[in-house]
């Protein structure tokens, strides 16, 4: 695999979108294309978040943790923009596959290791945004347990 053109950056996570209102942390890859706010990151400003893993609370709010089976790295579809005068964030959702679907029905849209030049590649973004990520391996501290189904 070889990404040329590429660099590590820092960026915030979040788009400031509103006065006092909490940040969009996320993008519904469904809608991305539609949201004036979002257009110029999408188009123009792709990112790849590498992370060991992400959380997810379930309804109990117990933390979830989900990471590759395959890899320690997972690669997630996002974008950037300049607000307010730093770079910030988002990451982009999808509907969840079968691991995620018990917890939440969003997660990440998590890009395989030989899909990453795609992503900055415009003729092939649209196919990308339309992928069901690969299972991922959940763990949890613990779990809430029910007798009744």
């Amino acid at each position: 695999m070889f990404l040329r053109g590429l660099k590590l950056n820092v960026c915030k996570w979040g788009y400031p979108l509103s006065k006092g209102k909490n940040l969009v942390i996320n993008a519904r890859v469904e809608s991305v294309m539609d949201k004036p706010a979002f257009y110029n990151g999408i188009c123009y400003h792709r990112v790849i978040i590498p992370a060991s893993g992400f959380y997810e609370w379930n309804s109990w709010k117990e933390k979830n943790t989900f990471t590759r089976f395959d890899s320690s790295v997972l690669f997630m579809a996002g974008f950037c923009d300049y607000l307010e005068n730093e770079r910030r964030f988002v990451i982009l959702t999808t509907k969840a596959n079968d691991s995620m679907k018990q917890i939440h029905d969003r997660m990440p849209l998590v890009l395989e290791r030989e899909q990453l030049n795609d992503w900055f590649d415009d003729k092939k973004v649209n196919e990308l945004l339309c992928q069901t990520p690969v299972l991922l391996k959940r763990e949890a501290e613990y779990e809430q347990q029910s007798l009744f189904s």
